[in-house]
């Protein structure tokens, strides 16, 4: 949001009357468009005033005064609201400015961010300067407000303080509290996180659980507790239960979990034909995943299996902004509303040709229009190069531990017994078991293990995209190992690997270690190559990316390795600490 209380002040609102008395003219005219009119249900056709950012007036009337107004006639093209992406974690190696514009190329004006990465690498003046500033963008930019790392991080009690936590709360553009990765302990009895979701139910904010494979109890305790939605259903038995215990319901279809096609067809199975509670999102998808589109992608899924066209566009728009409480402002195409509008070719088709976000044409007739989305300078806010002062040794590579971890798939991981010798440099290329390292990114801890099932030829990796923005190193090779960190240190931040010495793929990560500055196509490519080189010696999963965020994410099963040391998720036990350099 801008930095005022109000969406609009007094006199903009006097000047949006105004055009209604014919006193000023409005600066887009788009005539007699077949539009989505929502409270109908229906398509209509009409004439829709655009002042600025705002729709004042959709009807069958015309404005008398049109002094240096833009007139479109829409008589041959469809008009839909922009679409919501309601579940954004912006920050899977592309920043919230590159995803931003890339997804309003496919009418997807409006994301709802994790807060994530702004908590833990900005502090808190910083961050709300930035989020503050995102609202300058054509793009309409919300948040949650996250109540724990889902990990195991050594300053939790401080960065996820009582002061923070309210703080992100009290914020206009902050919509939810969650997800609620930590909601076991909630149920164990955590009464502060308990009184955030009061307060956050207090300001009429959504609560968004996380709640993978869990009971009809546990979904009927966490609704008594204030949860509101869900998106980890993966059968439409989920989708069935999470509905009939009050929820709303989040369709998922992600890069690492493409559920959608599945939950349909599960849907129509149970006869489950009620889409006012049901909302569709990309769950933070990678670069790569959105070379196919972002919300208008799911739109065309859900007619292609048979929904309700009318339905499929709700879910992606007016249903999200109903669950939000902002269809006053998002959502439909009506008076009042935020001139956030998609312009069709066909109904059945959701990618539009041309795409108005708050009241700014960001693609036209085809094309993107340049230009229109601000560049950030973001050492300002404090995403600066990563400035390591401190060296990595062969001395820090000293593996001991009698188990690891291994890997069930892309982000599951069990502990194993380790059974070869791994006191040589090199470890032989006949089996999938590497060096593991996670190191602390100010040097002052490190945990090393060993790691089953990422690959079986890869000789080094190093990684400062975590889910901490710690790093983390694999191999076979400690010298390659020590080659990739290094250069990785170098480009202050990123994504290295090295064979023979030789640097074989790199992914600068400029933004504080964890992000890039590169535009979303071009980031793809780069996702792609190091995909194809992880996958050439031996990668098998679904998804690295996904791999390397979650090693130390500990709402997911079974043994993580953390800031705190190996970590068992479902004893909460810390199984061997850290070690101080």
């Amino acid at each position: 949001m801008l930095d005022q209380r109000y969406r609009w002040k007094n006199k903009q609102l006097r000047m949006h009357v105004s055009i209604l008395d014919g006193k000023t003219a409005p600066t887009i005219l788009l005539k007699n468009a077949l539009y989505l009119n929502q409270t109908f249900r229906k398509w209509m056709r009409g004439n829709i005033w655009i002042y600025q950012d705002r729709i004042v007036y959709v009807g069958d009337q015309l404005p008398t005064k049109l002094d240096n107004c833009e007139i479109m006639d829409c008589t041959d093209q469809i008009l839909v609201p922009g679409y919501i992406e309601p579940h954004s974690h912006p920050f899977q190696l592309y920043n919230p400015q590159t995803l931003a514009e890339y997804a309003s190329q496919f009418g997807t004006t409006m994301l709802i961010n994790d807060n994530m990465a702004l908590v833990l690498h900005l502090q808190k003046e910083q961050a709300f300067s930035l989020v503050n500033d995102f609202g300058t963008m054509p793009t309409s930019m919300f948040w949650w407000c996250r109540f724990d790392s889902q990990t195991e991080i050594l300053d939790e009690v401080e960065v996820f303080s009582h002061s923070n936590i309210k703080s992100w709360l009290e914020y206009d553009a902050v919509l939810q509290g969650g997800e609620l990765t930590g909601w076991p302990k909630l149920l164990d009895g955590d009464d502060m996180m308990l009184h955030w979701i009061q307060e956050a139910k207090r300001r009429r904010k959504q609560i968004e659980g996380h709640f993978p494979g869990a009971s009809e109890k546990t979904l009927a305790k966490m609704m008594l507790l204030g949860a509101d939605c869900d998106h980890e259903a993966i059968n439409g038995e989920e989708i069935y239960n999470r509905l009939m215990q009050g929820y709303t319901v989040s369709l998922r279809h992600s890069s690492i979990r493409p559920d959608l096609p599945h939950l349909l067809d599960d849907m129509k199975r149970l006869e489950i034909d009620a889409y006012d509670r049901m909302l569709v999102n990309t769950d933070g998808s990678t670069p790569l995943f959105y070379q196919q589109g972002v919300t208008d992608f799911l739109i065309k899924m859900m007619i292609e299996k048979g929904i309700p066209i009318i339905d499929a566009y709700n879910m992606a728009t007016v249903n999200i902004a109903r669950y939000y409480n902002i269809d006053h402002l998002y959502g439909n195409i009506a008076t009042g509303r935020v001139a956030n509008i998609n312009f069709l070719s066909s109904i059945e088709n959701p990618t539009p040709v041309s795409v108005l976000a708050k009241g700014k044409w960001v693609k036209r007739d085809g094309a993107k229009v340049d230009g229109v989305y601000p560049k950030f300078k973001w050492d300002d806010y404090g995403f600066t190069p990563m400035n390591l002062d401190w060296n990595l040794s062969m001395d820090d590579l000293q593996y001991s531990m009698p188990f690891g971890i291994e890997m069930v798939n892309a982000v599951i991981t069990k502990p194993y017994s380790i059974s070869i010798d791994v006191s040589s440099d090199e470890l032989a290329m006949t089996h999938n078991e590497s060096f593991f390292t996670l190191i602390d990114r100010h040097g002052k801890w490190r945990i090393n293990t060993m790691l089953k099932g990422f690959t079986n030829k890869l000789s080094a990796l190093a990684s400062s995209f975590s889910n901490t923005g710690d790093i983390i190193l694999i191999g076979k090779s400690k010298p390659d190992m020590l080659a990739a960190f290094n250069r990785m240190k170098e480009l202050g931040g990123g994504i290295v690997m090295v064979e023979n010495g030789e640097v074989v793929f790199e992914l600068p990560l400029p933004l504080s270690g964890v992000m890039s500055d590169l535009p979303m196509e071009e980031l793809a490519e780069q996702e792609k190559i190091l995909t194809d080189e992880l996958a050439a010696r031996g990668y098998s999963f679904l998804n690295p990316i996904y791999s390397l965020l979650f090693f130390s994410a500990t709402h997911l099963p079974y043994i993580r390795i953390t800031q705190q040391g190996m970590y068992d998720v479902m004893n909460k036990t810390v199984l061997f600490p850290s070690i101080m350099r």
